[in-house]
């Protein structure tokens, strides 16, 4: 808990319009920011005092997708998969999990999140067959316990990958189909009825740890389901978010299937609204942005899987000339391989620069750092109470040490903190007026307990997944060439950077 006043001096208060840092003090009451006023200003006189000197004060870094789940599997991607053989391994990196496991993987997520400046992460958390009170509880509490705000979406389906893309399991020879079609997930009933079971008696404070839900690739659920989910948002109201157009494969499949695009499937579903967000959103076109933007809707950017995966660059200046709110993410540590979101917001602005000769259509710092703090906030639904240091707003803010190599010399410091900062001038952290990492040392775990403890969970996972690997290993050839032959169909928007593309 936080003292109730908080007073932090000698800082250097970032300023991402201005483009400045300048000297400030900041009044914290309880979790709250009260006031921010010059050097010096006044404060209650029992106000614990925090001195922030030769540090920059940032609003913390706020991650609008990622997958808790995927943590001990770090390091398992293949080097050479696209997103579909992602899915295809999934279950031989997450099986088998107990609820211990499932809490060690948010505990690494958190800690990680945290030494790298991030204070508030949007988690789309994964479990088989169906989702559990228990292994939410487990999730949240690593969150609750090593101090870092969250919104934690169930991830839901009612298809296997194979299911989701007519014909693969045509393609796929004896014995392995049999086994493939054996492989189910719980009906969309049973899912739904759980989820709605959980937000009824929500275990865990609002203002720290928040629900919300993730049908997670629209192919991958029926329209039954995918309706489900948007009265169960509604009614609950929930934040809602998909991976929409993640790949090309899926933008044909959806063509196909619906004789309209996903997103415009959506729309005809009464999914989108200003609760619900789009995970990837690389392959939608103009009429795409069009129904995002009517329907107040939000794009979540994940660059580095993007690329990890080779899904394609999402073109982001469009989307915001159509005034969507657009977030800044990481993805899972098994998908992009780190939570750095300094590594994201970074890529986010170069890749801009490698679409169009028009530089000045190219995402400035000042731009990518607002979609990665304000635009991340907004998309999750915590708009106008986190992603920014402003009276009013949650305290959460990273402390930049300015005598770290990068910042010395420090001439802009919105521009450096884009394409100079890596996570390691992050001195400290505040998450809601309570100092989870303070002068490089992290208050709330054990971090050397949760390296045996994470070491061998991961040890033990690996042994007993080892079949799944294998059975997927056996698909890898067949599922990999069926969606390249699909990823080689034309389609009206260009998103790789083959030089024919546009």
């Amino acid at each position: 808990m936080a003292d109730h006043f908080t007073i932090i001096r000698n800082g250097r208060l970032v300023d991402i319009r201005r483009r400045e840092a300048a000297p400030a003090d900041i009044l914290i009451e309880g979790d709250n920011i009260l006031s921010i006023g010059p050097a010096g200003m006044d404060a209650p006189p029992d106000a614990r005092i925090v001195d922030a000197s030769d540090r920059a004060m940032m609003p913390g870094l706020v991650n609008a997708h990622v997958h808790g789940h995927g943590t001990l599997a770090k390091g398992m991607v293949g080097d050479r998969w696209p997103l579909e053989l992602f899915l295809n391994a999934m279950p031989g990196m997450t099986g088998h999990r107990t609820l211990e496991d499932k809490y060690l993987n948010g505990l690494v997520a958190a800690v990680e999140m945290i030494r790298k400046g991030c204070t508030t992460c949007y988690d789309l958390f994964f479990e088989f067959p169906l989702p559990s009170r228990d292994g939410l509880a487990a999730l949240g509490k690593a969150y609750q316990d090593a101090g870092i705000r969250a919104v934690i979406a169930p991830m839901l389906a009612d298809k296997t990958l194979y299911q989701a893309y007519p014909d693969l399991i045509d393609n796929i020879p004896e014995p392995l189909r049999a086994q493939v079609i054996a492989f189910q997930l719980a009906p969309y009933q049973a899912s739904a009825d759980a989820l709605e079971a959980i937000y009824q008696d929500w275990p865990f404070d609002r203002e720290l740890i928040r629900p919300a839900i993730a049908p997670t690739i629209p192919l991958h659920c029926s329209d039954e389901f995918l309706v489900r989910c948007r009265d169960l948002a509604r009614d609950y109201e929930l934040p809602l978010q998909t991976h929409l157009a993640e790949t090309k494969s899926q933008a044909i499949i959806g063509l196909r299937k619906y004789g309209r695009t996903l997103t415009a499937h959506l729309d005809q579903l009464g999914m989108l609204g200003p609760h619900f967000s789009a995970a990837h959103a690389i392959w939608l076109d103009r009429d795409d942005l069009g129904r995002l933007s009517d329907n107040g809707a939000s794009i979540v950017h994940a660059p580095v899987s993007n690329m990890r995966f080779g899904s394609g660059l999402a073109h982001l200046r469009p989307a915001l000339d159509r005034g969507i709110n657009v977030g800044i993410a990481t993805d899972a540590t098994n998908s992009s391989d780190q939570l750095n979101m300094f590594e994201s917001t970074r890529l986010a602005a170069l890749i801009s620069r490698v679409q169009t000769p028009d530089f000045e259509q190219w995402l400035g710092p000042d731009e990518v750092l607002h979609m990665a703090t304000v635009g991340s906030a907004r998309a999750m639904g915590l708009g106008g109470k986190v992603g920014e240091i402003a009276p009013g707003f949650k305290a959460d803010i990273v402390f930049l040490d300015l005598g770290h190599i990068n910042y010395v010399p420090c001439h802009d410091m919105i521009t450096q903190i884009v394409f100079t900062e890596n996570g390691g001038a992050v001195d400290s952290v505040m998450i809601g007026g309570r100092m989870v990492l303070d002068h490089g040392r992290l208050t709330t775990i054990d971090e050397k307990k949760l390296r045996r403890d994470a070491t061998a969970a991961a040890e033990r996972l690996f042994t007993a997944n080892a079949p799944m690997r294998s059975f997927a290993k056996d698909l890898q050839s067949i599922v990999g060439h069926f969606c390249h032959n699909l990823a080689c169909e034309p389609y009206h928007v260009h998103r790789l950077g083959l030089p024919h593309e546009s």
